[in-house]
């Protein structure tokens, strides 16, 4: 780490940790680099995709969450911002590990710590 790097400190469910532990330890990565290189890839990836510019249904606002966000609270007292952000993308994480995975077998993709995480293999 650079002299200028600070600390940063999240909270995640006990699964998701040893899923990160497991996927960093293939990757010969401690946890640190693992969630910053995670973390970088994200946000270099992800796409937020634009609303819908007609009218969905959904009623006023409607972001497409909104049957997520029902099914998450349903039968609840009440969720945390962090705890319902989890729920209604759990499924990110899985899929951004599956492509990527796919990606290094098709070896379009290759992961290097040394370049600093991911990077797409250049044609030969």
């Amino acid at each position: 780490m650079g002299d200028d790097a600070v600390p940063v400190k999240t909270y995640v469910p006990p699964y998701q940790k040893e899923r990160w532990e497991e996927h960093a330890d293939r990757l010969g990565m401690s946890q640190s680099e693992f969630v910053r290189t995670m973390v970088q890839a994200g946000r270099r990836d992800f796409e937020v995709p634009e609303p819908p510019s007609h009218d969905d249904g959904g009623g006023a606002g409607s972001s497409g969450l909104e049957p997520r966000v029902r099914e998450a609270l349903d039968a609840e007292d009440g969720r945390s911002w962090d705890d319902l952000l989890e729920r209604v993308t759990e499924d990110v994480e899985d899929r951004l590990e599956e492509t990527l995975q796919e990606l290094q077998e098709e070896n379009v993709v290759q992961y290097s710590g040394r370049a600093g995480g991911y990077r797409l293999v250049e044609d030969s």
